[in-house]
């Protein structure tokens, strides 16, 4: 391109200039001394370049021993040069004042600190002089002697001599120092959502204690477009457009020549140009600039935390190095920003390939040491996502411009490609700077030269489930989480595993003492009373007499109940009511009185019979089961009366022979009866303590039992 061509012309025309920046008590930071400048000038005051010792110390530079800050500085057109970018890179160190062998009498504190800076006219090569850099700072900081400025006026001498050598190539891109597996393996799917934002041309701020770091960050990221880093020659003001100017439409393609074949495809996609702003670093002093109307975008960093309390102000969104978090603070952008399907399954493929090769002692290589996840390749496969992007995009505007004609539509192309891309993206892009200048200076039928196709088109598979689930455990180290949760989990078990055995050990042994201990007593009372069982201290029962006892009591009963269902049957014959309760008293309980009937007794048709009865007993049933649950919590400990209150819904106080039909009490009962019924419940009570007696073979008082029994039979029964 023609751009790229005035840039390497205007490179040889600016030799790289090193200069000292140091900290003065009262002053702050001030430009000390220049190397390669003429001399009795100043290229600060030249080139209005005030800001040049804020940019060259960053904020919190103090707190670590060595630190490197990179930023931008405008060259203004003078002598028929146009206006141009510079770039700048220090190195700051410091060391303790007292070790100095001179101590300058303004050196008031404990500590001496200065930045070593390097202005040169592009950041291409920016990685190879930062290890000079680092170098010649710290050989010049271990002289103690900061008055001999030698070594860093042979430094600037030498990069003179290669700049005039021009042992730089222009067509070779150098990335040192620019990692992007570290930028894939902190961000993994959102790095591809940073790309896609920067496209889109927001106001993007990146936050970092690290100014170098921050500053890389940015490089590596703007890198992924091939061919920007050799043509930023418009990113250090907003008012400069010199690269659209001098842009010319290629005419030939060769395809064996990727930069032919880059250039002729529009790239690189110049997203700093009229109205845009990159400042890798930017003190607070810059801010201006950043709140100007002429600023559309910029991609800028910062290491004062006060920028992150006017973040709404100042960026669409915000790249948080420290907490590895990415806050878009413009709906708009966010919406735009949302990854498709292919998106997803395209950039889950890179993170996985890059995680799968970390090396924490080495990040920025793979320690398979091979090509896939390696910077070479993640550069070739953004290289190639960019190149499907913007065929798919100018197939996309084809399809559209001829929705209305079949006759020219591509059969070779299946459906929109630009869908897998995302619509809402692109329709946001087609508003930006960068995709003006680059669809009026390309031809309309690239998706004739790059196939106009996503390199992961396609529907969701099984694979990308598994694939976002397993980065999904690494990037919440949810492995980790489970291996000691589990072995936490097994120590508990253990542990309480073994109280448990303990305590069932404890109490099995218990109770086999309390066994011992009562086999012991029972032995020695057995030999106490001549080989005899007690049953009961003191108390030996008569089992002969009790039996004779239950007979007597037995056929008493049987007589009454004989007499009782005769009487009861002469008065049903006189026309006795009908009654629905019943209850049956149960086995070896007391026989209970029979009570007057006070309830009056339900109306009987004359001609009902026993059939038309059922539904009624039926219904009566089924409402009395959650009656039955209600008495069930009631808290009655006698389980015989609450099954027959179960079963019947009738309290136990009631009492009939038949659960159908039963006869109720007569108004006025003869006396004659009233005497038997009495008589019967308490030979029905006798009869029972008797059984207990049988059963038990224990009872309290065995005399006093055996009296009243035969107290009871030696009483007639009233007829």
């Amino acid at each position: 391109m023609a751009a790229s061509e005035a840039s390497a012309a205007g490179a040889n025309t600016f030799i790289p200039l090193v200069t000292v920046v140091g900290f003065h008590h009262a002053r702050g930071p001030e430009v000390e001394t220049w190397f390669g400048a003429d001399e009795g000038t100043d290229p600060a005051l030249d080139n209005e370049w005030p800001l040049l010792p804020f940019m060259a110390l960053s904020d919190g530079a103090h707190a670590s021993t060595e630190d490197f800050s990179y930023f931008t500085l405008l060259k203004p057109a003078r002598d028929n040069k146009p206006a141009t970018s510079l770039f700048g890179i220090s190195c700051t160190r410091q060391m303790d004042a007292s070790l100095l062998i001179n101590r300058p009498a303004d050196v008031t504190r404990s500590t001496v600190q200065k930045a070593v800076v390097v202005i040169a006219d592009s950041p291409q090569y920016f990685g190879m002089l930062r290890e000079r850099l680092g170098v010649v700072t710290s050989a010049w900081f271990a002289q103690k002697e900061f008055t001999d400025t030698e070594i860093l006026k042979r430094f600037q001498e030498s990069l003179k001599e290669e700049k005039e050598r021009g042992d730089q190539e222009e067509d070779r891109e150098e990335y040192l120092g620019m990692s992007l597996r570290e930028l894939v393996h902190e961000f993994k799917w959102q790095t591809l959502v940073l790309f896609k934002c920067c496209l889109l041309q927001p106001k993007m701020l990146f936050f970092g204690s690290r100014c170098e770091r921050l500053c890389m960050m940015q490089f590596s990221l703007i890198s992924l477009i091939p061919g920007l880093i050799r043509n930023l020659q418009d990113c250090a003001d907003p008012e400069l457009d010199g690269y659209e100017r001098n842009l010319v439409k290629p005419t030939s393609l060769k395809t064996s020549d990727r930069s032919s074949l880059l250039s002729y495809m529009g790239l690189p996609l110049q997203i700093f140009g009229k109205g845009s702003l990159f400042g890798p670093y930017t003190p607070l002093q810059q801010l201006d600039i950043l709140a100007d109307y002429g600023t559309k975008s910029y991609i800028v960093g910062s290491t004062n935390s006060l920028l992150l309390q006017q973040r709404d102000r100042y960026s669409d969104i915000l790249i948080n190095l420290d907490e590895s978090t990415i806050n878009i603070t413009s709906a708009s952008l966010r919406s735009s920003l949302a990854l498709s399907v292919a998106d997803r399954r395209w950039i889950d493929f890179i993170t996985q390939s890059v995680n799968e090769t970390w090396d924490d002692a080495n990040p920025g290589r793979p320690k398979t040491m091979g090509y896939v996840g390696s910077e070479e390749f993640i550069r070739l496969q953004f290289e190639e996502y960019l190149l499907s992007l913007i065929s798919s995009v100018k197939c996309h505007n084809y399809l559209v411009r001829h929705a209305n004609n079949p006759s020219v539509m591509l059969p070779h192309v299946e459906g929109d490609p630009a869908h897998d891309f995302g619509i809402e993206w692109i329709d946001a892009w087609t508003r930006s700077e960068n995709h003006r200048i680059w669809d009026g200076h390309t031809d309309s039928h690239l998706f004739d030269i790059v196939e106009p196709k996503h390199p992961c088109a396609g529907g969701l598979t099984i694979d990308d489930v598994q694939r976002r689930i397993a980065a999904q455990v690494q990037e919440f180290h949810l492995d980790e989480r489970f291996a000691v949760g589990k072995e936490v989990l097994g120590r508990n078990l253990a542990a309480g595993k073994e109280k448990a055995s303990t305590v069932f050990n404890k109490l099995y042994a218990d109770m086999e003492a309390l066994r011992e201990s009562q086999r012991r007593k029972n032995e020695e009372a057995k030999a106490a009373n001549g080989g005899v069982t007690p049953t009961a201290p003191g108390f030996a029962p008569d089992l002969a007499k009790a039996q004779q006892t239950v007979q007597t009591v037995g056929s008493k009963a049987g007589a009454y109940m004989s007499s009782w269902a005769t009487w009861a049957g002469e008065k049903r014959k006189s026309g006795w009511g009908r009654s629905v309760s019943a209850t049956v008293p149960a086995k070896n309980k007391p026989m209970p009185a029979l009570p007057v009937q006070k309830e009056k007794a339900l109306p009987v048709t004359p001609n009902r019979s026993l059939e038309s009865e059922r539904p009624r007993t039926q219904e009566s049933y089924q409402e009395s089961l959650f009656d039955a649950d209600s008495m069930h919590h009631a808290g009655n400990n006698d389980e015989d009366i609450k099954k027959q209150e179960v079963v019947t819904g009738t309290p136990a106080t009631e009492f009939n022979l038949s659960p159908t039909v039963a006869p109720p009490a007569p108004t006025s009962p003869p006396a004659t009866h009233e005497k038997a019924i009495e008589e019967a419940s308490s030979v029905a009570n006798e009869w029972a303590e008797a059984d207990a007696l049988k059963e038990n073979g224990a009872p309290a008082d065995h005399d006093k039992v055996k009296e009243e029994v035969q107290a009871a039979a030696a009483t007639p029964i009233s007829p």
